[in-house]
């Protein structure tokens, strides 16, 4: 809630800062409240005034949040301990991954997904130290020990044939995507396309959402996806190190999960978790969740067509059932 309040304030025009993304984070109150009184107590101040309790507030929270302060201080070179912070909401993860077994095989054989690659904890492994924390552990205490099960099975394989039709035909699409790309010669770069497609995700499918702003982003991705395929220039050659070259195909594929992203959200009218939609909330502005009717994974298929056919893999609570989330 805190977040999603910053982002509108600063949407609406009231950020501070030369670029106008911050609020300020002001620990006054906090340290009168949640520290000083308690530290005024401890040492039998009876009566303190503000500053006393400030003082006494800061001591505490420099002892716990110094190097976090210090950090701050090197960055911005403003002092939080005398100027309120500046803060932002940052772009999270996308929550989710591939289905992986108990010795983190996908569901295609020989493909293995490490650390937030798989589904894991279902979102909690996209939250700060814990992504890192889950990386190690699959890459380290996990992998090491169960991809040689299947490695035994195929240390007699002989090379695989190049010549195979599904082979040649993957490397034909290959070829003439990359040819494509290169032959646009167009005048805008490719990090100028990544940016705008970021700005649509943030503003209309970030930490907020809503129907209208989900229909938009969906047009505004099809234009610019539309724009990129006629008018991106990449410098360089194929046949060398280009990695402007590399970026487009990763842009283009953006373009196109954005989109998706963008279906998914608008399909399912419901807040929760990450996906937060203002037309579903409390009263309180909690995150109103209906169970009852998107208790399933989408798995969304693109068609030959060009449309998207979704399938709904019901999910089955046993143990854990699924509660509205209070902060209260």
């Amino acid at each position: 809630m805190a977040s999603r309040a910053a982002k509108e304030r600063c949407d609406a025009g009231y950020g501070v800062g030369t670029t106008g993304q911050a609020v300020y984070l002001d620990f006054k109150s906090n340290l009168i409240n949640k520290y000083g009184r308690a530290e005024a107590n401890k040492q039998g101040i009876e009566n303190p005034d503000i500053d006393t309790l400030i003082r006494l507030g800061k001591e505490v929270v420099k002892e716990e949040y110094g190097n976090l302060f210090d950090m701050y201080e090197k960055i911005t070179g403003e002092n939080p301990y005398e100027v309120p912070m500046r803060i932002y909401p940052a772009v999270h993860y996308t929550m989710g991954g591939l289905w992986v077994d108990y010795e983190l095989m996908t569901t295609v054989k020989g493909l293995y997904a490490l650390g937030e690659a798989n589904f894991s904890d279902h979102g909690a492994n996209r939250l700060g130290a814990s992504a890192l924390m889950q990386g190690l552990a699959d890459g380290y205490f996990v992998i090491p020990y169960t991809i040689g099960n299947y490695l035994s099975d195929e240390i007699a394989t002989k090379p695989i044939p190049t010549d195979h039709p599904a082979f040649l035909e993957a490397e034909k699409h290959a070829s003439e995507r990359i040819s494509k790309l290169m032959n646009i010669r167009g005048n805008q770069t490719v990090e100028s396309f990544h940016k705008r497609l970021g700005k649509i995700m943030w503003d209309k499918c970030g930490m907020a959402r809503s129907e209208d702003g989900l229909k938009e982003a969906i047009r505004d991705i099809q234009g610019l996806q539309n724009e990129f395929w006629s008018d991106v220039r990449i410098p360089g050659v194929v046949n060398g190190m280009n990695p402007e070259l590399d970026k487009a195909g990763r842009v283009a594929d953006f373009l196109e999960l954005g989109e998706l992203m963008c279906r998914d959200a608008l399909d399912r009218a419901e807040s929760c978790g990450g996906h937060f939609r203002e037309e579903c909330q409390t009263e309180e502005g909690e995150a109103l969740r209906k169970d009852d009717e998107y208790a399933y994974v989408a798995a969304w298929e693109h068609q030959s067509t060009g449309g998207w056919a979704l399938h709904k893999e019901v999910l089955q609570f046993e143990i854990a059932k699924p509660s509205q989330r209070s902060y209260k």
